[in-house]
């Protein structure tokens, strides 16, 4: 026993060595793995996307594995709030953003310089709670409306509010910038009316809310897909854009063929709502290809920025998840 005690103390101390040099070793792949991968995120295109359909052909772009393509690819960056990708998009964090044109007009008064990608077709609704028995727009009277300061909804609230000759002082605009957040705010009767844009609209109306106003009807299209302009006139950044644009342009014939049921599990997972509301989606839902927005929804989100006032007055307390 004396003769095989060193041997064995030999053996576990060499052992022990193998397992301190490939704890170093693994340590030194970690280090070089992340290395690695910030390399490829810095190079890689950013979009921030909210949990809203005019993202699906982001989303179907992913998934069909078109952005793969792309010259250090294509990251979309999910965030719960419209303010959130807007911050993200002027902070440098991401190179393109799904906004609307009175946010990218905003951005732009801040210095930010904008090229307009794509047109969305993202619209909203005007959703009544049908407990505050709110079924025509002069009924919005002393009530309180979900909207995002300095957006679409901003702007479609004080235009629907001028239709029908109100008082400003007299309907609240409640800041409510995440859309889940108005949806469980509906289904828990916290709020009279709330601007809503696909799915969750979809999801309101299957709890019987009434739509007292819907954009599509004045052909008001405010969605856009904008990028930093700086950044998409280096060589590579322009490279991945037109790469991007064609696999968009896929995407969304891909969603026009076979329709948007098609991406139901796509819409339930990056929107965060139930199968119900996926399966209940109109069935007229059509992509456009990339092209930059209309004239004149690029002139009524301008006029609105010039005749806005520094903050929103007769707002109540915001609020965001």
């Amino acid at each position: 026993m004396k003769r095989t005690t060193p041997v064995i103390f030999i053996a576990c101390l060499l052992l022990l060595t193998g397992c301190g040099q490939s704890y170093e070793e693994s340590k030194r792949q970690t280090k070089q793995q992340q290395k690695e991968k910030a390399k490829l995120d810095s190079a890689a295109l950013k979009i921030a996307v909210m949990p809203t359909l005019d993202c699906l052909p982001l989303f179907v772009a992913q998934h069909l594995q078109l952005l793969d393509t792309l010259h250090g690819g294509v990251r979309l960056k999910f965030f719960a709030a419209q303010m959130d990708c807007d911050t993200a998009l002027e902070r440098n964090r991401v190179q393109g953003a799904a906004t609307d044109l009175v946010r990218a007009k905003a951005m732009e008064k801040r210095g930010k310089q904008l090229r307009y990608v794509a047109a969305t077709n993202a619209h909203w609704q005007l959703i009544a709670n049908h407990n505050a028995r709110i079924r025509q727009l002069k009924q919005l009277d002393d009530k309180m409306v979900a909207m995002t300061r300095f957006s679409a909804t901003d702007m479609l609230t004080d235009r629907v509010t001028d239709s029908v000759k109100l008082d400003k002082d007299r309907v609240f605009k409640v800041q409510i910038n995440d859309v889940a957040v108005r949806l469980l705010m509906l289904q828990n009767n916290e709020m009279d009316a709330l601007w809503m844009p696909e799915p969750q609209a979809t999801a309101a109306r299957i709890m019987n809310h009434n739509i007292v106003y819907d954009t599509r009807k004045e052909d008001i299209r405010l969605g856009v897909l904008a990028f930093d302009e700086k950044e998409m006139q280096h060589p590579e950044r322009s490279k991945q854009l037109e790469l991007l644009t064609k696999a968009y342009n896929q995407a969304c014939d891909s969603i026009n063929k076979y329709g948007v049921k098609k991406y139901s599990a796509l819409i339930v997972k990056h929107c965060k709502v139930k199968a119900a509301v996926a399966n209940k989606l109109p069935e007229n839902i059509k992509f456009e290809h990339a092209q930059g927005p209309r004239e004149k929804d690029i002139a009524l989100a301008e006029r609105y920025m010039g005749n806005s006032k520094p903050k929103t007055q007769n707002s109540k307390n915001s609020k965001n998840k």
